[in-house]
């Protein structure tokens, strides 16, 4: 089992890269091989709709626009499980995210890509501001994209939502700033549990489709 995680976090070592990294920890925890993507060290470019990749893939040139995104194309063909994680700002995925998924569409019409996705577990993780602070919307913006590529969305009743791991990163997900407290993320135990119990759930479906 494999599993690539992506967070989409402007923010080096922030409240979405704890949550990221603490999901890949568990499922390395349970014997999962895992690798994490943190987009503020990578180049994304936006999607400029040339359609290029319909008939001039190559072998590990998967886009016509040449940047870190082949990487995770690389990564995300060769995985199991796919976690998209991303901080909640105007109740949806954040910018870095929604670039990287609107690329993903090569493995929609790529000539060699096409359908690489397809029967892989995706899964969500999102940290937001407020306790009620978009969790559900950001985590269907991820869900859209695992729809899509005819891929396994997977959600957790025990994940806060059902539809993926939700952590606060305001004390208590007050909403009120407290300059103290740089990663609050670490302190909701119930946000982390959820992310465990996401990845857990993950790799028992993942595994159920193997055999």
């Amino acid at each position: 089992m494999k599993l690539v995680a992506i967070s989409s976090s402007p923010v080096k070592s922030g409240n979405n890269e704890h949550l990221t990294s603490h999901m890949v920890k568990t499922a390395e925890q349970l014997g999962c091989e895992a690798e994490q993507f943190n987009l503020y060290q990578m180049s994304i470019k936006p999607c400029i709709h040339c359609n290029a990749c319909i008939s001039k893939q190559k072998e590990n040139k998967y886009c016509a626009l040449d940047d870190d995104a082949q990487i995770i194309f690389k990564a995300a063909e060769n995985c199991d499980i796919l976690l998209l994680a991303s901080p909640v700002y105007h109740m949806r995925t954040n910018a870095q995210m929604a670039a990287l998924m609107d690329r993903m569409r090569v493995f929609i019409f790529g000539n060699i890509s096409a359908g690489k996705m397809e029967n892989k577990i995706g899964i969500s993780a999102a940290v937001a501001w407020k306790r009620h602070g978009g969790f559900e919307t950001t985590h269907l913006s991820h869900m859209y994209m695992f729809y899509n590529l005819d891929m396994l969305p997977v959600g957790c009743h025990h994940s806060i939502s059902p539809l993926g791991a939700s952590a606060v990163s305001s004390h208590h997900g007050h909403g009120q700033f407290q300059k103290d407290i740089r990663v609050g993320v670490k302190d909701d135990k119930a946000g982390l549990k959820s992310g465990e119990m996401l990845v857990k759930r993950a790799l028992d479906v993942a595994k159920t489709m193997q055999k």
